[in-house]
């Protein structure tokens, strides 16, 4: 369920939750339990604390931040205070589908912004599901409650999007302060410290807290093949004058005409090639 400390705690099938060490064997192997790990457990006794004897086989693994096994991967944003960091976003997203995990795009402070319409509209094509939800007035949480049904979600974003207050109102009982935002940046406090798995009985569901964050470096895939990662573009792809046409510089690309026509999202496309010129960089500074 979480890490502390070198401290593991384990949920056994019996409902309590047990405080491990880990085996000293994954040092040697280089491998640490994550929350979200199927394990294999010796439960403390009166004279010997617990132990993990074994990690489980994993479906998927997220590095930043560490967790794994998820159905499902939940970007929080507020809709305003702090403003959205869309290109995050759209990191996060990229990184969901390399995993081959599910992504939800959750919209979060409603209750403080009427028209915010027009995010939800830049990503309608994008491939993720869209809830827009208040935790003050109880807007969209049934919607967002039968997201998280039945799965194992990961709840992650920038810094005071309102994660914990709105795990709270799903009915988690965080027991922690809930973050601010800076009078000077207008950026987050983290309150979240560590990766915390929840269950909920009602939904037979759990969730993953994360620590917020404000940048991901970690994407592992070439420039030339970010375009796979937009289902906006996929249907045209084929259709340009060049077979490897990566939809920046070169003329005849059906991308940007649907860009001129409004079908694919602008604000999306520039930051497709924003992330296109982050990931071209980073190739060629491999090699200086």
């Amino acid at each position: 369920m979480k890490g502390i400390g070198g401290f593991y705690y384990v949920y056994g099938e019996d409902g309590s939750l047990y405080e491990c060490r880990a085996k000293g064997k994954f040092r040697y192997i280089r491998v640490r339990p994550a929350p979200g790990d199927d394990v294999e457990f010796t439960p403390p006794t009166d004279t010997l604390g617990g132990s993990i004897d074994f990690i489980c086989d994993r479906k998927n693994e997220l590095q930043r931040p560490f967790v794994v096994n998820i159905d499902q991967l939940a970007i929080v944003i507020s809709v305003m205070d702090p403003a959205p960091d869309f290109t995050l976003v759209d990191k996060m997203m990229i990184y969901g589908q390399d995993l081959g995990v599910p992504v939800v795009l959750v919209l979060n402070k409603i209750d403080l912004r009427s028209d915010f319409s027009s995010i939800a509209d830049d990503y309608r094509k994008s491939g993720v599901s869209i809830v827009a939800v208040s935790s003050v007035t109880g807007e969209g949480m049934q919607d967002l409650k039968e997201h998280l049904r039945g799965r194992i979600t990961c709840f992650s974003g920038q810094s005071a999007v309102g994660k914990s207050t709105l795990l709270n109102a799903i009915g988690i009982d965080l027991n922690v302060e809930t973050g601010e935002l800076s009078a000077k940046t207008r950026r987050g406090r983290h309150t979240t410290r560590h990766t915390e798995l929840f269950r909920i009985e009602e939904l037979d569901a759990y969730i993953m807290d994360t620590p917020g964050f404000s940048s991901l470096e970690s994407l592992e895939i070439e420039p030339e093949d970010l375009g796979e990662f937009y289902p906006e573009f996929r249907q045209y792809i084929g259709r340009c004058r060049f077979d490897r046409c990566v939809h920046i510089n070169e003329p005849d690309c059906e991308v940007k005409n649907n860009v001129l026509t409004g079908e694919i999202p602008e604000g999306r496309y520039e930051r497709y090639k924003y992330i296109y010129k982050e990931l071209l960089e980073r190739r060629n500074n491999r090699y200086v």
